[in-house]
């Protein structure tokens, strides 16, 4: 069973099929609202349909080619958390959005979060620790691949899994990135800058297989714990994905 500071109805929500940035960025800040009202907690595993490359809620984003970016057609949305860039294929996201006072802190949930998926990397047979608690060393590279920082999640020193934060009044949304295969090679053609995508391991390349969608959700789902309520239909979904598919928006930096 998951221990949490202060119990909390959960719900889960997968959705395999894939949405767009603008989507899914729209759904998760949905479920925050929905979290900071109703003191509800959800856990929702999902992917991106097409790749995406998301920006952090404040990254800069004048080291992007956005001729190259048009050139390419690539979706891009800006993420409502913090972070750093991410190019989002060959992956399984994941998206928390819960009470504070479930964890009892934005770092320890920060921690709890990364130590459950790591669990859950553990049922697949990858052998994922927790980086040393330490801050992104000044004037890294723009991905969030790049280099590790404090209670993410690695394995053999190269990071598995990208998260981020943020809060909205007593609650909190952290998604990121468990990748499954390929690289962030992506960002470092639209950016220019050499470290981008430089630090990560994928789990096709630990356990030297394809991994699928189901597989890594099914581990995730299991190693969360049993306190899960249906949601029937899935919601709350967003009546509008506005804010996050408009260029002042995304390219407001």
């Amino acid at each position: 069973m998951l221990l949490t500071e202060h119990p909390v109805e959960w719900g889960l929500m997968r959705h395999p099929a894939g949405r767009s940035g603008a989507a899914n960025m729209a759904i998760d800040a949905s479920l925050l609202a929905e979290a900071a009202r109703t003191g509800r907690a959800f856990l929702r595993l999902y992917r991106f349909d097409p790749p995406c490359l998301s920006l952090g809620r404040n990254e800069p984003t004048v080291h992007y080619d956005r001729a190259a970016i048009a050139r390419r057609g690539l979706d891009v949305v800006r993420r409502p958390t913090g972070g750093r860039a991410v190019w989002h294929e060959h992956e399984v996201t994941y998206a928390v959005a819960a009470p504070i006072a479930t964890f009892g802190s934005l770092r320890a949930a920060y921690q709890a979060i990364h130590g459950r998926l790591a669990a859950a990397l553990h049922r697949l047979g990858v052998v994922a620790a927790l980086a040393p608690d330490r801050p992104r060393p000044p004037g890294s590279p723009g991905s969030c691949f790049a280099a590790p920082v404090g209670g993410e999640v690695l394995v053999e020193g190269r990071k598995l899994v990208g998260s981020a934060q943020v809060r909205e009044g007593r609650a909190f949304l952290q998604h990121g990135s468990i990748l499954l295969a390929g690289s962030q090679e992506m960002l470092r053609l639209v950016s220019g800058e050499r470290g981008a995508g430089s630090g990560e391991t994928t789990l096709a390349a630990v356990l030297g297989r394809p991994v699928s969608f189901e597989e890594v959700a099914d581990a995730v789902t299991g190693a969360w714990g049993d306190e899960w309520t249906p949601i029937a239909p899935c919601r709350p979904l967003p009546s509008s994905t506005a804010v996050f598919s408009d260029s002042a928006w995304t390219w407001r930096r």
